[in-house]
């Protein structure tokens, strides 16, 4: 297995030109609403999903559509809007030093147009992958997947492709002891261990199983943690994709969350992650431990409106930091009343 070093992406959705170098620990991707942090997700988790399973046989471009799901199935509605409509151009470069590169013409809408180079290459080495989607999905599960193989539905592949992977069974033996300590810790934070009932989730602890339709949805997102742990989808070597791990989870468990998605790095997972949570981003900075590798990407609007990066492998050196600048504000905000504004 490998790891993802290198993305460029260049008249893609938001992006004008994205030339960015990955971590391979844990990146930390912010930034403000519509500056295409998700779309920076998606499309490394395709470039990771086309070597394992079923999606080998679609292909880089028909994982893109699937994981994009742009309207009327028109590729050319993933090229950036702007004037001329050049094509767009995806690059995802390998540890290995295989070249994923992909192009979308402006004129040609159709995906059997899209063209794609150094396949052979990527698809020579399996990079195990989950993508797990700001929208709780094993509260779903009854019924989706038969759903999905038989009717359109208006669901990008990614929210398909994770209760697949919710499914798999567990792995024989017994756990590593690092793996066994991760699984514990989860099962402390859900107060319980996860089982499957033919397509229901149900939490079982001391006073029974409770379903998950029951479950406050950030309990869920640990719960399906555990579940991708317990089942091998994460172990070393993997990927990691997680849009906004803080969605509808209590402030009192983010340090938890860090701790998990930081072991899972210790482990030789590669995370890539968004958030908008202070939270979140602080205990980062508070639990790194030496030897931890995590990127912190910002990306943002320049003056003529195209998203542009900037990153740091420190906690410090995140420029601009639109979510401590807005909690800094909120201090100031409140120790001006505090002292009945005379604090200027």
């Amino acid at each position: 297995m490998s790891k993802i070093n290198h993305v460029r992406l260049e008249n893609f959705t938001a992006f004008a030109k994205l030339d960015q170098a990955l971590s391979p620990g844990v990146n930390v991707i912010i930034g403000a609403n519509g500056t295409g942090k998700t779309h920076l997700l998606k499309v490394l988790y395709a470039a990771t999903a086309i070597t394992t399973g079923e999606d080998r046989e679609k292909g880089f471009a028909r994982k893109l559509l699937g994981v994009f799901n742009p309207y009327q199935a028109r590729m050319t509605r993933l090229i950036r809007r702007q004037q001329g409509l050049p094509a767009a151009e995806i690059s995802i470069v390998r540890e290995d030093g295989a070249k994923l590169k992909t192009v979308i013409d402006n004129r040609k809408a159709d995906v059997n147009d899209v063209r794609v180079s150094g396949e052979t290459k990527w698809l020579s080495i399996s990079m195990e992958s989950a993508y797990i989607p700001v929208k709780e999905m094993l509260a779903h599960a009854p019924g989706f997947l038969a759903t999905a193989s038989k009717r359109e539905i208006a669901f990008e592949d990614v929210y398909v492709d994770i209760i697949k992977k919710s499914f798999l069974p567990k792995l024989r033996g017994q756990p590593h002891d690092n793996r066994k300590r991760l699984l514990n810790a989860l099962q402390k934070a859900i107060e319980g261990k996860v089982i499957a009932k033919g397509e229901h989730f149900f939490l079982k602890n001391s006073q029974g199983e409770l379903e998950f339709t029951l479950l406050a949805e950030g309990m869920r997102k640990l719960a399906l943690i555990w579940l991708l742990i317990q089942n091998g989808t994460l172990l070393s070597g993997s990927l990691l994709f997680w849009d906004e791990p803080e969605a509808n989870l209590n402030p009192s468990l983010m340090g938890e969350v860090v701790e998990i998605i930081l072991e899972l790095h210790r482990l030789g997972v590669q995370v890539f992650l968004t958030t908008h949570n202070y939270v979140l981003l602080k205990e980062f900075d508070l639990r790194q431990k030496k030897g931890d590798a995590i990127r912190y990407i910002s990306l943002y609007r320049d003056e003529q409106k195209a998203v542009v990066a900037n990153a740091s492998d420190s906690y410090t050196g995140i420029d601009p930091n639109a979510i401590t600048g807005t909690f800094s504000d909120l201090y100031d905000r409140e120790l001006k009343r505090s002292l009945g504004g005379l604090v200027e």
